[in-house]
């Protein structure tokens, strides 16, 4: 059975006061939820968060990694680093990273295999931009972007990987895609797995939505049922609009 998860990636926001305050703030307070919480601070805060909420019922997870065990990589962090301090699992191929840092699918199906073989989790992040959306070719974008970073896994893989649909055009824009929207890819998402790994795998596969997901809109958009739960940006560095959202659920 899958589960429903709120992701709050901070992206490169909030120093280490910042985070010692956030955390605070957030402990506690997502208990009620029917939902699992996770936080991904920047890799400074890491093992800050992680001893922080070692007790509490929230994940510390990771925004990124690099697809090497070791070597000449200067300013990378490898998935055994993150083991070491206890992290579990990592965001992938977040929009950001393929914009601004040329991330590809063949890179990421690299990280892919790099986090598997550590044990860690992956929240594997893909999506459209608004010219895609505007010529009708958003299902073949999203299509292509899972096939070639995740379709040379077996099936047992899966296991192991959250789906985290976001539409660019949506992040940190102020856009939202409607939750019609979002559940028309979230479903054909859910086909393209089931026509190829079974509805086993495509019905325990839990599909996170990300773009601008706020305390006003998230009720309406976890209440599809292909949406999984939530990937969230700004709003999870306010404590209050970030567990409102948890508990949307």
């Amino acid at each position: 059975m899958r589960k429903n998860i709120v992701a709050g990636n901070w992206k490169m926001n909030n120093d280490l006061a910042q985070t010692e305050t956030l955390i605070t703030q957030l402990k506690g307070q997502t208990k009620t939820s029917n939902a699992e919480v996770m936080i991904a601070p920047s890799f400074t805060n890491l093992w800050h968060a992680f001893q922080s909420l070692r007790q509490d019922d929230i994940e510390v997870v990771a925004q990124n990694m690099h697809f090497a065990e070791n070597g000449a990589y200067t300013g990378e962090v490898s998935a055994s680093m993150l083991k070491s301090i206890g992290i579990q699992t990592v965001i992938l191929g977040h929009s950001e990273r393929r914009a601004y840092f040329n991330e590809t699918d063949a890179s990421l199906a690299k990280k892919v295999d790099a986090a598997l073989t550590n044990d860690i989790r992956i929240i594997f992040c893909f999506g459209e931009e608004l010219a895609d959306r505007k010529a009708g070719n958003e299902e073949a974008v999203v299509e292509s972007q899972i096939k070639n970073a995740l379709f040379h896994l077996g099936a047992e893989a899966f296991k192991n990987i959250v789906l985290a649909y976001e539409p660019v055009w949506a992040i940190g824009t102020g856009e939202t895609a409607s939750p019609e929207q979002a559940q028309d890819m979230h479903a054909f998402i859910r086909k393209t797995l089931a026509d190829t790994y079974g509805n086993e795998v495509a019905d325990n596969m839990s599909i996170l939505y990300g773009g601008s997901v706020k305390p006003a809109n998230a009720k309406e958009i976890f209440g599809k049922p292909d949406v999984d739960g939530g990937l969230i940006g700004g709003a999870a560095l306010k404590a209050e609009d970030f567990y409102a959202i948890v508990n949307a659920f």
